[in-house]
């Protein structure tokens, strides 16, 4: 399956700014519709009632001897399936 990325942003926030646009996030994804842009480039998701939500935390040793860690969250669906595929065996706890 070829992947196209259809839009990506990558810049560095106060953790307060990444839980409001996570907050607006959210609401957009609840509401079915989200717009992203940033100056000529948009891109409009149509989000379905049923998705697959996945979290995976990393860490990863730098080169300078520091240690790097991340947390993402990817959203995904298939077009015309509505969130149909594999369900966990068990639901994540977050706290």
């Amino acid at each position: 399956m070829k992947e196209t990325v259809l839009f990506k942003s990558e810049e560095k926030m106060a953790r307060t700014d990444v839980t409001a646009a996570l907050r607006i996030i959210a609401d957009k994804i609840d509401s079915g519709q989200i717009v992203l842009s940033m100056g000529e480039d948009q891109v409009s998701l149509e989000i379905p009632e049923n998705v697959i939500l996945e979290l995976k935390a990393e860490e990863e040793a730098g080169r300078s001897g520091g240690t790097k860690k991340s947390l993402e969250i990817e959203i995904e669906w298939m077009e015309g399936q509505e969130g149909e595929g594999k369900a966990p065996a068990k639901g994540v706890t977050i706290s």
